[in-house]
């Protein structure tokens, strides 16, 4: 059974989804929302893919922030990224389908803190990503 909080934050992020035409041409579904979490997934297409065969890291990299961004501004504080890194960790190919989580590791008054998770379909992790915040004072809805 979903929480009020839950709900508001399911609310928030189909709010963001419905006009975030990006995560749209992703392909992006979210999977699970819940307060400063999120779950979401996608499945690698031919022209999201560099010259080597491998996606292109600003694909994997959109994914995670696509889930940071969910994860961060799902208590309808509007929230923008501060500072973010990632680490690739497998190489992901056509038609595997990838798995973002994010995590809040910190809820601050005007910054919080998000590792989200990329695994592929096997389970394995691709890569890993880590992003701060800032909290403004805005309601998103």
């Amino acid at each position: 059974m979903q929480t009020q909080k839950d709900q508001q934050a399911k609310a928030v992020v189909d709010h963001m989804m419905k006009n975030d035409l990006f995560s749209q041409w992703l392909g992006i579904e979210v999977l699970e929302i819940k307060e400063g979490r999120s779950k979401i997934k996608m499945t690698i297409r031919p022209e999201m893919v560099n010259g080597f065969g491998i996606i292109h890291g600003g694909i994997a990299f959109s994914l995670a922030d696509s889930a940071f961004a969910f994860a961060c501004n799902n208590r309808n504080v509007l929230s923008v990224a501060l500072d973010t890194s990632i680490n690739f960790v497998r190489p992901v190919h056509v038609g595997d389908v990838l798995t973002a989580q994010a995590t809040e590791l910190h809820n601050g008054k005007s910054t919080g803190l998000y590792q989200i998770e990329i695994k592929n379909q096997k389970d394995h992790v691709v890569a890993v990503f880590k992003g701060l915040c800032y909290r403004t004072d805005k309601p998103l809805l």
